[in-house]
């Protein structure tokens, strides 16, 4: 029995949306990682981009579990001396909100030129409207 190999031609790219209203962070974050590199297609080949793009709506409404809220903090460097800023959740999540999805989604998808490729397929929203309707994405559950 030979094994599959996927071809970038014969790929057909689905749309997916994911409602991140009262969701665990972490466990959306897994089921958009596996949607993204197409680990839940039985066609998986780990070196081509086989996944869908990933249409994610109410990140505003993300849950954060225990004292994650005001407990984590998301660090990062703008370059200088002295550069370091470091925003709790809550913070971010009054500015930015897509980018609490964003961040964990990132730090779960393989840091390469494929990776990148793939994360370039996540689409988040703050809100409940995107402009991606006519698409017919495919509600998961």
């Amino acid at each position: 029995m030979k094994t599959y190999l996927a071809k970038t031609g014969e790929i057909e790219r689905r749309f997916l949306l994911f409602d991140a209203a009262n969701q665990p962070l972490g466990r959306l974050a897994v089921k958009i990682v596996n949607a993204l590199r197409g680990k839940d297609l039985p066609t998986f080949t780990p070196h081509v981009d086989t996944g869908a793009i990933v249409i994610v709506i109410n990140a505003e409404k993300v849950l954060l579990t225990g004292n994650k809220e005001t407990g984590k903090k998301y660090i990062r460097w703008t370059g200088y001396r002295s550069g370091q800023r470091v925003e709790t959740a809550q913070e971010m999540r009054a500015k930015h909100a897509d980018r609490l999805i964003r961040e964990a989604v990132w730090g779960m998808i393989p840091h390469g030129r494929l990776g990148r490729a793939q994360y370039a397929k996540l689409k988040v929203y703050a809100g409940a409207e995107h402009p991606h309707a006519a698409q017919n994405p495919e509600l998961v559950k």
